[in-house]
């Protein structure tokens, strides 16, 4: 397995660029696109291999962008700003489809159910998951995140901050990832809270499950490691290490046999799961790699895997996975 740099772009955005995350291809759109959020205030759209622009900015959020995540059909995606909003958008348009209202700090980051029935938000200083259903955009409910046992009381309240969340491929696990390090597993059928996952230290920014083993979860911290998780039964399987610097992102290949992490570092790493090593270090960022996303499978005349990574230096990079 190996990266391979195929085009960067310098300036991508007005401010550093924080979140990122593909479109699927749909009917009507035969390729899959990249979405990217900086702290701009807008969300862009490019093509899969030139990083040509594919639409105009979305405009909207009153302030920065941290968040994004598409539903699977690929005809809308969801945003995340500063400004406690969530805004669901028409992909190809840009036109607004509903804006989720969430009291301050209480909105970090967002993932659509694997069958696009959901949203769910790790939801910052609420300590909690907050979830709509994509219908009518109500409120399900709001899954409180309980603090671990034995775990001593918190005097500066951050442990109860919700930072990450993640959907299993199946839909029956619901994990979120806290300031404090620790992991949140739900019965995401029933609604119900089911154990802690520790061994992390610092905050969890990011998470995502295997889409090949559903229980296996992948962690990324400012502990400056990577973890894998068996989430339904509670186990910590390995833990991978090697960035300089804080975990900010991470995200699994499509055929799961590898993770890339972005890191504070200012580097992108690719890891082979079998093996649980960095197998690759890319450099192309000057400044630290807030996000890193996969292509996901399908669309016309796709032949090889794609990965795009983020930055606080305002660039895009995408890499050919193979």
């Amino acid at each position: 397995m190996k990266l391979a740099g195929l085009k960067s772009v310098d300036g991508a955005h007005d401010e550093s660029i924080w979140a990122a995350a593909w479109v699927p291809a749909a009917d009507h759109r035969p390729t899959a696109l990249l979405l990217t959020g900086a702290l701009d205030e807008t969300v862009r759209l490019w093509r899969p291999d030139d990083l040509a622009s594919a639409a105009p900015p979305v405009q909207g959020h009153a302030l920065g962008v941290v968040s994004l995540s598409a539903h699977p059909a690929g005809a809308i995606a969801a945003a995340v700003s500063l400004d406690s909003y969530v805004r669901v958008f028409d992909v190809d348009s840009g036109a607004s489809v509903a804006t989720l209202d969430a009291p301050p700090s209480e909105v970090w980051g967002i993932q659509f159910h694997p069958k696009g029935n959901a949203l769910a938000a790790a939801g910052g200083g609420s300590g909690s998951v907050k979830l709509w259903e994509t219908e009518k955009w109500k409120p399900i409910t709001s899954l409180p995140v309980p603090r671990p046992e034995g775990a001593r009381p918190d005097k500066t309240g951050s442990g109860k901050f919700v930072l990450s969340v993640a959907w299993s491929p199946d839909g029956k696990l619901l994990a979120c990832g806290s300031m404090d390090g620790t992991i949140a597993v739900y019965d995401a059928v029933r609604m119900k809270f089911l154990h802690h996952l520790e061994g992390h230290h610092m905050p969890v920014r990011s998470m995502v499950f295997s889409p090949v083993d559903t229980h296996v979860l992948f962690t990324a911290s400012d502990d400056c490691h990577i973890h894998i998780y068996d989430a339904k039964e509670k186990s910590l399987i390995g833990a991978m290490s090697g960035h300089a610097s804080w975990v900010l992102s991470i995200d699994v290949s499509p055929d799961g046999m590898a993770v890339a992490t972005g890191s504070s570092d200012r580097t992108v790493r690719l890891w082979d799961i079998n093996t649980r090593a960095s197998v690759q270090t890319m450099s192309n960022h000057n400044d630290q790699v807030w996000a890193v996303a996969f292509r996901p499978p399908g669309g016309t005349g796709v032949r090889a895997g794609r990965l795009a990574s983020v930055s606080d230096d305002k660039s895009i990079s995408l890499y050919d996975y193979s």
